[in-house]
């Protein structure tokens, strides 16, 4: 059997780099694991948290994220997460443990407020435009933004994988994503990290 290449990138967030096995991780969907107990719904990211350092595990379309505590030897944890993920994704064992639905993750479905029906115009083009513009740039970075809510003007938005704690995330936020919402849909007046 061939070695696996999985190349690496940094992301804006010095805590977290970001995984490419060279194949799809997710074939619809992410999924963000924030805690051991989360992950417990996935073989893999249950492995990745058994590394130590590791306080976030993150899926993509074709990544994985990482993301090790501020004080986490990332030359040392680097191999590690590079040698898991070679072995899971070689042996092409599965992404999920079976029988759970922890594979299923509907972007902008996970319990924010609940939108005033009056306002449905405007959420729909806010969901559009973090679709087709927001989404697929901060994937780039490693990370996923999902739609939370509308009230008032004010759109809160959850931050995950390499987005969430990052430094640079709130002047994306603030900066990026609150100046094109506003740009596109004038009913806009902030934007929040939920």
């Amino acid at each position: 059997m061939a070695a696996m290449l999985i190349q690496t990138e940094t992301t804006p967030n010095p805590a977290t780099v970001k995984f490419l096995p060279g194949q799809a991780v997710m074939t619809s969907g992410t999924r963000d694991f924030a805690t051991p107990q989360e992950a417990e719904a996935s073989p893999l990211a249950e492995a990745l948290f058994t590394l130590g350092d590791v306080t976030g595990v993150f899926f993509g379309r074709d990544f994985i994220s990482v993301t090790a505590a501020q004080h986490a030897d990332w030359p040392t944890l680097k191999p590690e997460v590079i040698a898991l993920l070679a072995e899971h994704f070689s042996a092409q064992m599965p992404l999920f443990r079976p029988g759970s639905a922890a594979d299923i993750a509907v972007p902008g479905d996970e319990g924010g407020l609940d939108d005033d029906p009056a306002d449905a115009a405007i959420v729909t083009q806010i969901k559009e435009l973090i679709e087709t513009r927001v989404r697929p740039a901060v994937a780039n970075d490693g990370g996923d933004i999902v739609y939370h809510g509308y009230d008032q003007g004010h759109v809160y938005l959850k931050m995950q994988g390499a987005c969430a704690g990052c430094p640079s995330s709130t002047a994306t936020l603030k900066h990026g994503i609150e100046s094109l919402l506003k740009h596109y849909v004038p009913e806009v007046t902030e934007v929040h990290a939920v």
